[in-house]
């Protein structure tokens, strides 16, 4: 570099005055020859400034030294261990400074700070956000003592057409209780929405039935008051305790309400308690805890199922052994309360499910909620090692200022303390960033998430949120400072002065590269993941319901008159109602149903034909729904043959019915069942024939995945007599492009036409729709956007790799273009490096995809876990997003000017 001016005289006599002689000349050398690279690069007058701030930097850091060594009359290293005032307080300053030092270092470089502090902040916002959740919903979910000991029970009866698992009667709940000796108490209760009725209110709750044994089994205790008692039992009295939300809403937290009485259920009933806050059984919607009598057992009736068992078991006791002893008492119920043939018949098939409380209460939700959580820890794993690749360049680059401490005596743990203390500045500033974001996050994942989550309401960042902060916060500072500063503090100072540090060491190069590597299969783990969920969320939006979801508003309403006693006069008030609604503006059509599609399900009964009846056949279990108004049209379920219901349809003594397509092939086969007749499989001696009218399209009654569409049979509002099928509070469908605003116009309507009813359940199909999807939705959502920062914080890495490769090959790739090489040879060299780091990862991430994403088979739908279109498109998109992260430092290794390099040679 013949020809460059020499660095300022000034400044290089101030270093040799301030330096050691063992170190002098190899640091003085090593910074002119820098200082000519820049003027040769940048000009003389950005490279005499850089010397000079490089050379009061080395003096002042001498000198500082030497000072310090005088005053205290030892050497540095022997300061520490010997201070008369003892080693913690030693190490106590020692730290102090180290941390002033390496805030002013961060300080000037604020670039390297502002990125790495932002990356852990939406790494551990993400994660704590997350965790608040999970430890809502998954980690503390019963506020109940001993929750560990409480299970909940139901049967199951493999060979019958019952569901998978179903509540039990009341016999069960009898004989577990005088003969369970695992058992140590046990409640029963059954889950209603009902009508209650204070003097100015009226609406529609969830209540809860049930034995007072259920307060002991929990081990609760109320808020205000007490809890119903078996004296309350003996004596039927109408008692019930109502919720927290229930007493300071309706009214206003007075704590007068004990012994207050109003109608709930259709009942004058006495408040003789009220619950804390917390309690919520058997979910947050209930708002009241009646008393329910249990029936004589000479007076119970077996096989009315429909109750929900709850109980506490003594403490050792594991869950198998409960249920093999369930199991033993429930063979002996026909011996203790008799029933039919088909009652013995399902006893003999039946076996007891005893599943933990706690498993009850989460439900479908925990898988998703642990994916979520994982998914955001691989996020995590990818910042810290994005991170952890900028330290190493850092480290890299002071090679030289921890070679001077070194050889002015400082020892191996001084060197790793000094880079630790950047490490945890640097993880203190991205974990109070990361508890902002995530005090931002919390209620937003609230608000996406499905409904159905318990506890949800209770999500906050509590005292173990921020302990999981701090937690993450030393993790980080552990993963992406440590290893660096271990390996940047070995003694090999003048080596590391002598060294120009233009293409780093090999096992720099490796380590950057490995962590490459790990960014990049982590990402392509999220984006397989987030695809497969995706196609899934595609598959479920394709599936044909039978019906359309768009533009219908439905709501009930629960009318209460003493005239409304029969099944004509509830299908006149109906009927009155639909006319009036129908009239509003941009009305098309109205209907009711008693119970809508995903919803509430629908009822089921056996329903036996002729044919059934002359081969002695066991009646098949349909479900069945009551309609009236134009329901079908509204709906756009299409009417195969026959007719659709019609006004004389819903008098008495009609008997007249619908039935799906697949009910029709169950019922009658290869017949036109236009004419057919069926009964209610549990009336053989009096029941009343139905007279098949019509046949309709098959629809999807309670979700998007059923693997078929279930058989239906529908039945007026009317039936054969007039106290048959008293439709009291059904669902209206409402078909209007107004349906997302119609509430507050019909609920005015309501007011008029009957001010005792009240409307509720109100939504819009579309809605009804969205929920029934909401779980994979979130899922979804929180994976795309997961795998979206990873792949921005993959291409970054990689970016910042090849660019610090290139800016420490520049005279080499200089010198190659002025040897001939062709700018595109030069972009193809550096783009290939990046593809082959980048390949490597994609590799490494379709081997951890194939093991991890069979997790998400129980959330798929119409794909495969192994899905082979999903795993190549995603690792194309990958390296499709490396080469473009590869391209832009190729690009600009490619335009350096070969002149440069001819003169600086």
């Amino acid at each position: 570099m013949t020809g460059l001016p020499p660095p300022p005289k000034l400044a290089r006599r101030l270093l040799a005055l301030a330096l050691p002689a063992d170190v002098r000349d190899p640091i003085a050398d090593d910074l002119a020859e820098v200082y000519r690279r820049l003027s040769d690069q940048q000009g003389a007058t950005r490279a005499r400034r850089w010397y000079w701030r490089e050379a009061l930097a080395f003096a002042g850091g001498f000198l500082m030294e030497r000072l310090r060594e005088r005053a205290t009359g030892r050497s540095p290293i022997t300061t520490t261990n010997q201070d008369r005032r003892g080693p913690m307080r030693g190490l106590f300053e020692s730290w102090t400074t180290d941390f002033t030092h390496a805030a002013r270092r961060l300080l000037r470089a604020p670039g390297f700070t502002l990125v790495t502090v932002a990356t852990l902040a939406l790494a551990i916002g993400a994660n704590t956000a997350i965790f608040s959740v999970v430890d809502a919903v998954l980690i503390d979910p019963l506020p109940y003592p001993n929750a560990d000991r409480l299970v909940t029970i139901r049967g199951t009866a493999p060979g019958s057409d019952l569901p998978g698992e179903f509540p039990v009667g009341p016999e069960f709940f009898v004989s577990y209780r005088d003969e369970a000796d695992l058992i140590e108490d046990i409640g029963m209760y059954q889950a209603v929405q009902s009508t209650a009725r204070t003097d100015d209110r009226v609406d529609r709750l969830f209540m809860v039935g049930g034995s007072s044994s259920l307060f002991t089994t929990l081990g609760v205790k109320p808020l205000l008051g007490r809890l119903p008692t078996k004296e309350d039992d003996a004596q039927r009295a109408p008692v019930m305790v109502i919720s927290h939300s229930l007493w300071t809403t309706w009214f206003a937290s007075d704590p007068a309400i004990l012994g207050r009485s109003f109608e709930a259920s259709g009942t004058k009933r006495t408040v003789i308690g009220v619950m804390g806050p917390e309690f919520r059984f058997p979910d947050s919607r209930t708002s009241v805890w009646m008393r329910a009598s249990i029936a004589d057992e000479k007076r119970i009736t077996p096989g009315r199922l429909g109750f929900q068992l709850v109980a506490r078991t003594k403490p050792g006791v594991k869950t198998p052994d409960v249920t093999a002893q369930l199991a033993t008492i429930a063979k002996r119920l026909p011996e203790r309360f008799g029933g039919t043939a088909r009652y013995a018949q399902l006893i003999a098939q039946h076996h007891p499910v005893v599943r933990s409380l706690e498993e009850d209460v989460v439900g479908d939700v925990a898988r998703p909620l642990w994916i979520v959580l994982g998914t955001v820890g691989i996020v995590f794993l990818i910042a810290c090692a994005n991170v952890a690749n900028l330290f190493i360049v850092r480290s890299e680059s002071r090679r030289r200022d921890l070679a001077v401490r070194s050889a002015l005596g400082a020892g191996r743990a001084g060197l790793i303390r000094s880079q630790m203390a950047e490490a945890l500045l640097l993880a203190l500033l991205g974990g109070a960033g990361g508890a902002l974001v995530a005090s931002l996050g919390v209620p937003l994942l609230v608000s996406a998430a499905p409904e159905g989550v318990p506890n949800l309401d209770l999500v906050a960042l509590s005292p173990l949120s921020v302990l999981f902060t701090a937690g993450l916060t030393i993790l980080a500072a552990c993963v992406f400072g440590l290893l660096p500063a271990i390996r940047f503090s070995r003694p090999q100072a003048l080596g590391d002065l002598r060294q120009t540090g233009r293409i780093g060491s090999p096992q720099g190069r490796l380590a950057r590269h490995a962590l490459v590597v790990l960014q990049t299969a982590s990402a392509l783990v999220l984006l397989v993941a987030a695809g497969l969920l995706a196609r899934s969320f595609w598959e479920l939006s394709r599936v044909d319901l039978g019906y359309k979801t768009d533009n219908i508003f439905t709501f009930q309403v629960a009318p209460q008159r003493p005239q409304l006693n029969d099944g004509p006069t509830f299908a006149q008030f109906h009927q009155g109602l639909m006319e009036k609604i129908a009239a509003m503006p941009g009305v098309e059509s109205v209907g009711l149903v008693n119970e809508l599609p995903l919803d509430e399900g629908s009822g089921m009964s056996r329903f036996a034909t002729e044919a059934t009846d002359a081969a002695g056949a066991t009646a098949p279990l349909v479900p069945f729904s009551t309609t009236g108004g134009d329901y079908f049209k509204t709906m756009s379920i299409p009417l195969v043959s026959g007719r659709l219901f019609e006004r004389p349809d819903h008098a008495v003594g009609m008997s007249n019915a619908l039935v799906s397509r697949a009910a029709a092939q169950r019922f009658w086969p290869n017949e036109d069942p236009i004419g057919k007749r069926f009964r209610f499989g549990s009336d053989p001696a009096t029941g009343t024939w139905h007279t098949v009218v019509g046949v309709v399209g098959d629809i999807r009654l309670r979700n998007f995945r059923q693997e078929a569409a279930d058989p239906m049979i529908y039945l007026p509002m009317v039936g054969p007599t007039a106290r048959t099928w008293v439709v009291g509070s059904p669902a209206y469908v409402v078909k209007s492009t107004r349906a997302a605003s119609l509430a507050p116009e019909i609920r005015a309507l309501l007011r008029e036409y009957a001010p005792e009813a009240p409307m509720y359940r109100i939504f819009t199909m579309e809605g009804l729709a969205d929920r029934a999807l909401a779980q994979l939705t979130f899922t979804t959502l929180i994976l795309a956007i997961a795998s979206g920062l990873a792949l921005v914080l993959g291409a970054v890495g990689l970016y910042g790799v090849l660019s610090y490769v290139v800016s420490q090959r520049t005279r080499e790739i200089a010198v190659r273009m002025a040897l001939g090489a062709e700018r595109s040879a030069v972009r193809r060299m550096v783009v290939l490096q990046g593809g082959r780091v980048a390949l490597l990862g994609v590799g490494v991430g379709i081997l951890v995809a194939l093991g991890v994403t069979s997790v998400l088979k129980s959330l798929l739908f119409g794909v495969n876990a192994f899905d082979a279109v999903t795993f190549i498109a995603m690792s194309v998109v990958m390296l499709l997003v490396a080469m473009l992260a590869s391209y832009i430092p190729a690009y600009r290794a490619s335009s350096v000017d070969p002149m440069q390099a001819l003169r600086g040679d």
